[in-house]
């Protein structure tokens, strides 16, 4: 490190490989949300079986769908309409890309046909990730013309687009607008409070820059590690929000250590060095602690979930070797400008006294300060336990989505909720095909009885195209090629039955039936032994999302305390010190789970944050992303305090001595460092989308608890109370 900030040679080839290595990354970071996916994919599990057998078994051009709806068109029953019908469906057939289009033209059935009159379209769309968007801006593009040639005979006619290709498409762009509207919204604040803490304008913007160099070379990597490990969009406000958070705190405590060494009087490279020695190792093991609460992510078959944790262990491997490569070079190489604009002095020495004032009466009423500071957060703490795992109930995408509104007319005027559709594949014994006798009868008995179902409106079905008394397989022959695909696999083995659910069916209801049907004996439905049963569609995807979650949040909770005792411990040569962070954070953890109970799944105050009503549940992501990165990111000032205080124990001073002291000296920068988190966090809240939402307001929430009653109060008082067994058994 000497050689490194004593070395001009050094410092221009480490300057050199930063700003090529920015250079180089910026072209795939600037596209990062075209490539990324919107859809989460859940490996081993029975609905991506599903999924999986319609794309490669059946071969259907259903596999993935968008929805259209023809607003004020005319009714397709009539002659009118029926050609105008025609003329949609040949135009969207011969857009590349488009695998097929059912429509009322293709199936006899009111169910194409809203309550309104207006028709509904089914497309089936291409699964190839490089044309997913391109496809649906060209379908854009094709009704946009055809109204426009339609509209002199039509007034008002408005072609409205959903289903999952069209919302995963509008995801992507208000991803990446509602990003950048988070960060810039932030940014004023953040750069004010930056001003503050620094005390020096050109000081305050180096923590920009890191952060700014960090998110940027974070999300190249990203862009290029997603061409072989597929990411998720959301990744890319996690890596947004922490990378920038991180390279802060980084940054305030580096130059912390510094100004204090060059304020007794050391050269600038010498106090460089020293503020490296010992803010650098500090700096390396918070990095440890939250790349070990990104890295349990990869223990959960959720594509989403491990997108975030290769982008936590990317932004915090970055934000490390920034602060200790970067940041110190630009110190020395700017000298004197470090000051330039600085404000006064005596502000900052009338903080440092207060800290110490607080120091001192904590240090001699530890048992009061638990009692104040912990009781009220155990209190909230206990809410968590009422925390909801499953899906929020009513409208929770954004509302500025075309596909979403679209989605909601649809339901509206539907003869039954097409956002339900459930997907059962029959699979028949060994040596049965549809075309034989029995595997019709089979399959006929099972369809009758999903249609005896009070909670379904339509059974999609080979056996139910033609409704005919006594038909058998010999009606095989007539049904259209594209439809047989969609609903026989090309080996005749397996049939796809799919479950229209009544309108008004909520997803908790939906998901109802799935249980049951997976609950029951096929063998007893079908009348033939070995038949089988699988069942996919988004209420069976929303199970097995919400019980991966479940089984993966106790291996990832006792791998990240596990691991987090493991670091401390080989950092402290101490066993309670560890022990004592371990248990403080799952208090801070607890304490914003139950923050987020009361605020988005009560209703308290949640009007504040933009929600019109209580959600009544959340999403099974919160839990596992809340835990792993609050953990990590409480574990940033554990380690500034106990890093202090070790450094005053091993000066010589008392445990009451070494304990003021690094209050006093760490705790204006913990302060600034949690409010400029919570700043940043607090950006993501205001957003539209609702699971950003919760996610900043529980980690702001987390940083606000840690920072200031946790690791200021509640935490000291504990050091004070613990005396020399802080240490044991090494020797500080």
């Amino acid at each position: 490190m000497n050689r490194l900030v004593s070395s001009p040679t050094w410092q221009i080839s480490i300057l050199t490989l930063w700003v090529l290595l920015a250079i180089g990354v910026f072209p795939f970071a600037s596209k990062v949300n075209e490539d990324l996916d919107t859809s989460a994919r859940l490996s081993g599990s029975e609905s991506a079986a599903v999924e999986t057998a319609l794309q490669q078994r059946f071969k259907s051009p259903f596999a993935k769908v968008a929805l259209l709806r023809v607003a004020s068109a005319p009714d397709p029953r009539s002659l009118e309409g029926r050609e105008m019908l025609q003329r949609v469906s040949d135009a969207i057939k011969a857009t590349p890309g488009v695998q097929g289009v059912l429509s009322y033209l293709d199936r006899d059935d009111a169910l194409f046909v809203a309550q309104d009159a207006s028709p509904i379209l089914i497309i089936g769309v291409s699964t190839a990730k490089d044309s997913r968007d391109s496809l649906m801006a060209n379908l854009h593009q094709v009704t946009e013309t055809l109204r426009g040639q339609l509209q002199s005979r039509f007034p008002g006619l408005a072609f409205r687009w959903t289903g999952e290709a069209a919302v995963n498409a509008d995801m992507r762009r208000l991803s990446a607008s509602a990003t950048r509207a988070a960060e810039l919204g932030a940014l004023p604040l953040t750069l004010i409070l930056m001003v503050l803490a620094f005390r020096s304008v050109i000081s305050a913007l180096l923590p920009v820059l890191c952060g700014a160099l960090t998110i940027l070379v974070s999300l190249g990597i990203l862009a290029l590690a997603n061409r072989i490990w597929p990411a998720s969009i959301i990744v890319v406000s996690i890596v947004s929000m922490v990378g920038l958070g991180l390279s802060i705190d980084y940054a305030l405590l580096i130059v912390s250590r510094y100004r204090d060494a060059h304020g007794r009087g050391l050269e600038r490279a010498a106090a460089v060095s020293e503020a490296i020695a010992h803010a650098g190792r500090t700096v390396l093991i918070s990095g440890s602690a939250v790349a070990i609460g990104f890295g349990t992510m990869w223990f959960v078959p959720i594509s989403e979930v491990r997108s975030i944790g290769m982008g936590g262990l990317l932004v915090s491997g970055v934000a490390v070797l920034v602060a200790n490569t970067l940041l110190p070079i630009l110190i020395v190489r700017l000298g004197p400008l470090m000051d330039a604009g600085r404000l006064a002095r005596r502000r900052n020495e009338a903080m440092g006294r207060n800290w110490r004032r607080w120091a001192n009466w904590v240090s001699r009423h530890p048992r009061a300060v638990l009692a104040v500071g912990g009781i009220p957060l155990l209190v909230l703490a206990l809410h968590a336990v009422q925390l909801r795992t499953d899906l929020p109930r009513g409208r929770w995408l954004p509302e500025s989505a075309d596909s979403v509104r679209a989605l909601h007319e649809i339901d509206a005027v539907a003869r039954g909720n097409f956002g339900q559709i459930i997907q059962i594949v029959l699979e028949l014994p060994s040596g049965t095909r549809i075309e034989d006798e029995s595997g019709w009868r089979a399959t006929s008995l099972l369809v009758r009885h999903y249609a005896r179902d009070a909670r379904i409106q339509h059974v999609w079905a080979v056996t139910s195209v033609f409704v005919k008394p006594l038909s058998g397989p010999e009606l095989l022959a007539r049904i259209p090629v594209e439809v047989r695909r969609s609903l026989v696999s090309a080996d005749g083995g397996a049939v796809l039955i799919q479950l229209l659910p009544k309108q008004g069916l909520t997803a908790a209801d939906a998901a109802a039936i799935v249980r049951e049907i997976r609950a029951a004996n096929p063998h007893s439905l079908t009348g033939m032994a070995g038949t089988r049963l699988k069942v996919g569609g988004l209420p069976a995807f929303n199970i097995d999302y919400e019980e991966a979650i479940r089984r993966s949040l106790g291996i990832i909770a006792s791998i990240v305390v596990g691991a987090t005792l493991l670091v401390l411990s080989i950092a402290f040569r101490s066993v309670l010190i560890p022990l004592k962070a371990v248990a403080l954070n799952l208090l801070s953890v607890a304490a914003s789970f139950g923050a987020v109970t009361l605020v988005f799944q009560d209703g308290f105050g949640s009007a504040l944050f933009g929600l019109a009503h209580p959600m009544d549940g959340g999403f099974p992501i919160v839990p596992v992303l809340v835990f792993g990165i609050v953990f990590g990111l409480s574990m940033d000032y554990e380690v500034f305090l106990m890093a202090r205080i070790a450094d005053g124990r091993r000066e010589g001073l008392s445990d009451s001595a070494a304990l003021i002291d690094g209050i006093a000296g760490i705790g204006r920068v913990i302060t600034f460092a949690a409010a400029i988190m919570i700043v940043i966090f607090g950006g993501f809240v205001f957003g539209e989308f609702v699971l950003i939402k919760i996610l900043g307001f529980a980690l702001g929430v987390a940083v606000l608890f840690d920072a200031t009653v946790i690791r200021l109060a509640v935490g000291p008082a504990l050091i004070q109370l613990a005396g020399r067994w802080n240490w044991w058994p090494g020797s500080r």
